[in-house]
C-alpha cells in the first residue's frame, strides 16, 4: 500500500501547516523507512500512525517557537538518531537549519545517510558514527549547536551530560521525555548545576490517538560548560551525575 499523507486535522493538531514539498517529503521518508528497516533495525514504527504519530507528530509537537521562525538558520545536532527521528523529520520542517545525525551504530547510520540523500537533504544533513562523549570533547563540535535534541537515548541527567557540551552559550538542549515529575527534577536539576546549566521550560503534551503523553525539557547554559563533561566513553551512563 502506498503511504499517504495524514488528514489536515493531524497538521491542526500539530499546530504546524507544512508546504506542499514537506509533505511529499515525509510521505517518501516513511516509505524509505519502511525499505531500510527490512535490512536494518531501525524502528517499529514505520506504517500507519506509528508513524505519522509515533514519530512526525512525536518529533515536532515540542518546536512550536522554531516552527514559527523556520527561516533562521539554526545549527541542530540529534544525538543518539537511531532511524533518523526527531533529526530527519526537524531538517524536512525547518528548510534553513542545517542538522546533524549523530549514532554509535554505523548500520543505523549508513541507512539514515541514504535516506538523506534520497530526500534531497544532503547539503544540510550530515551523518556522523561516533560515541557522543567522543564528539562532546571534539573541538569541531563542542559548543557549535543552536540546538542539540535527544529522543529515547538515556535517563535524564545522562543526556544532559551528553547534550550540554554540545551547545552554543545561547542554545537549547532539548530532552524529549515520556513521564516526568518532581521526583525526576530533583537528581536532574543537580546534575545540571555541574555541567553549568539549568532548566528552562517543561513543556507537555497528550499525543493524538491515546498514544500517551509526552514531556520536553528545554535546558540552556548558564555559562561555559566545564571541560571535565562530557566524560569518557561509558562513565555518563555508569555514574550519572546528580544520583
Amino acid at each position: 500500500m502506498a503511504a499517504t499523507a495524514p488528514e489536515p486535522a493531524f497538521w491542526d493538531a500539530l499546530g504546524w501547516q507544512p508546504s506542499q514539498t514537506q509533505r511529499d517529503q515525509l510521505v517518501e521518508l516513511q516509505g524509505l523507512l519502511h525499505g531500510w528497516n527490512k535490512r536494518v533495525n531501525l524502528t517499529r514504527l514505520v506504517d500507519g500512525d506509528d508513524f505519522w504519530v509515533g514519530q512526525v507528530f512525536d518529533s515536532l509537537w515540542p518546536l512550536t517557537g522554531e516552527l514559527q521562525s523556520a527561516k533562521e538558520p539554526l545549527q541542530w545536532i540529534d544525538v543518539g538518531t537511531g532511524g533518523g527521528f526527531p533529526g530527519l523529520a526537524i531538517a524536512i520542517a525547518l528548510p534553513q537549519a542545517r542538522v546533524t545525525l549523530l549514532d554509535s551504530v554505523g548500520r543505523k547510520t549508513a541507512a539514515v545517510d541514504a535516506m538523506a540523500s534520497k530526500l534531497g537533504l544532503a547539503d544540510r544533513v550530515r551523518v556522523r558514527t561516533e560515541r557522543i562523549e567522543n564528539t562532546g570533547r571534539d573541538g569541531n563540535f563542542r559548543g557549535s549547536f543552536d540546538r542539540a535534541v535527544a529522543r529515547a537515548v538515556a535517563a535524564a541527567p545522562v543526556v544532559a551530560e551528553y547534550l550540554v557540551p554540545l551547545l552554543k552559550t545561547d542554545g537549547q538542549a532539548l530532552l524529549y521525555r515520556g513521564q516526568w515529575s518532581e521526583t525526576d527534577a530533583l537528581p536532574f536539576n543537580r546534575a545540571l548545576h555541574l555541567l553549568q546549566a539549568c532548566l528552562a521550560e517543561v513543556q507537555h503534551q497528550q499525543l493524538p490517538d491515546d498514544r500517551g503523553t509526552r514531556h520536553l525539557l528545554r535546558v540552556q547554559p548558564n555559562g561555559a560548560c566545564p571541560l571535565n563533561y562530557p566524560r569518557a566513553v561509558g562513565m555518563p551512563s555508569r555514574d550519572p551525575l546528580g544520583g
